[in-house]
């Protein structure tokens, strides 16, 4: 039988590691081992992400998204509720928030798609591999301008938050180092799109032109040669800012908030053992980062890291969906009801507010997105004929009849394992006093309880505790 600490890590993991998982999945993967589901995350057998038939059939549109509303985070949202591969989509959020790439410009909800499913392909492999593929992205390319980027007029903004956002961090090059890899990027561009009308939208695809591109020496890093753009990132990797810029990424995203990443050059990481340990893994694996997360998720410092971290609202929105279930299928209101929550809550997916993606941890919260926050998951647990609600319902029966303290440990336990404050669960207990003890006799008693369950419920998720993984 598994013990309730087994339960408990789990559930940290699979939070962190991907969006939650309802007590039975928890149950079968405590079961099987931490180690073993560890190695199964970062390893999927599982062949397909999501069943992308299922989306088309329903929601044809999300083929080549477009117009309100916004199928792109339609067919975004479907893959993450219901991936088999759950540290795999949650790589990709992880990526999308590194690589902000936004459709206020890009304006093309397939290239977006297209290059989250780059992140999915790539996202556990070989970073300096990731770097390339990026490079060569037509989304990012016109994000970033380098399709503006010609041998006899350099744009460096591809240049510049390549060094700074992507890969190392300001105080780690000069601006000659900006100029330098800029004119490496030169010729990278994407082939001209053919016109959308009569036949619909095509793809752009990468284009390098030869006779666009700067072919005379750089000086790069304290290099000097006639570098193109896969040398100039070569030279990045090797770099030891670069493992050490990942790494703080990673633990910010995956172990606790950190401060903003304009600010790194002045705030050390609050654990710097770990951020150097993962570092180390970066260099040592040859910038593998299937390899820094295995050390990431078996590391004391993720184990005991519980609820240090705000959730950013895709997090709270899918973790809650698939707690309760029944949003498996992407029917006609998927985009207002439940794809364009998280927009709602601050976190417009596939469109951050720019390049450096959103500041998160306490800023993901305000009076506005709190409300919001808490009025959707209370929505979702009180509906008590939701599957997943109702396996909880089905949990507590077989329990029998339980006092106030069991009634609140017990909702507490499945809900998370959640952990609260003394203040808090007497809050709760003292709500439960006032209906007496569950009971499960008769049909009216039956009636009765299924409504408490779920209005417990939505007092569990409005507390703030329900607000951190």
């Amino acid at each position: 039988m598994v013990d309730n600490h087994d339960i408990g890590l789990m559930a940290h993991l699979m939070r962190r590691a991907g969006f939650g998982a309802p007590r039975e999945e928890l149950e079968r993967r405590a079961a099987k081992g931490y180690e073993a589901t560890v190695e199964e995350l970062i390893h999927p057998k599982t062949t397909e992400p999501a069943d992308e038939y299922t989306l088309l059939r329903y929601q044809p549109a999300a083929l080549l998204p477009g117009g309100m509303p916004p199928m792109g985070n339609v067919n975004w949202m479907f893959h993450m509720v219901n991936t088999q591969r759950p540290l795999e989509e949650k790589m990709a959020l992880f990526w999308h928030h590194v690589f902000a790439t936004g459709n206020s410009k890009v304006d093309n909800y397939d290239q977006l798609l297209a290059q989250i499913a780059m992140f999915r392909q790539r996202g556990m492999g070989n970073y300096r591999d990731l770097l390339v593929a990026l490079a060569k992205d037509p989304a990012m390319l016109y994000w970033l301008d380098n399709n503006e980027n010609h041998k006899d007029a350099v744009n460096e903004n591809w240049g510049r938050e390549l060094l700074e956002l992507f890969s190392m961090g300001q105080g780690n090059y000069t601006e000659k180092d900006v100029r330098q890899a800029s004119r490496a990027f030169t010729g990278w561009t994407f082939s001209v799109k053919i016109p959308r009308l009569p036949y619909g939208r095509f793809p752009w695809e990468f284009e390098y032109v030869a006779e666009d591109h700067d072919d005379g020496e750089k000086e790069f890093l304290g290099h000097t040669g006639n570098f193109n753009g896969e040398d100039i990132i070569d030279i990045v990797v090797q770099q030891p800012a670069c493992g050490h810029f990942i790494a703080r990424h990673l633990y910010n995203f995956f172990v606790a908030d950190e401060p903003q990443v304009p600010s790194w050059k002045i705030n050390l990481p609050r654990d710097e053992a770990a951020v150097a340990a993962l570092a180390d893994t970066f260099h040592e694996s040859g910038y593998d980062i299937a390899a820094m997360l295995t050390t990431l998720f078996t590391s004391d410092f993720f184990k005991e890291a519980y609820f240090t971290k705000v959730k950013s609202p895709a997090e709270l929105v899918v973790g809650t969906l698939r707690l309760v279930g029944g949003a498996e299928l992407p029917r006609p209101d998927y985009g207002r009801d439940v794809a364009l929550q998280p927009t709602y809550m601050g976190q417009d997916l596939l469109n951050p507010p720019s390049v450096e993606g959103w500041h998160t941890g306490k800023e993901w919260i305000n009076s506005g997105s709190l409300m919001s926050r808490i009025n959707f998951v209370a929505e979702m647990v009180g509906s008590t004929d939701l599957p997943g609600v109702q396996d909880m319902i089905g949990r507590l029966r077989a329990k029998g009849p339980l006092d106030p303290d069991a009634f609140v440990d017990s909702c507490l336990d499945l809900m998370g394992p959640l952990q609260v404050g003394t203040d808090t669960r007497q809050e709760l207990l003292e709500q439960a006093r006032e209906g007496g003890s569950l009971a499960w006799d008769t049909a009216d008693e039956v009636e009765a309880s299924v409504v408490r369950v779920g209005e417990m419920l939505q007092l569990i998720v409005a507390m703030r505790e329900y607000q951190f993984n």
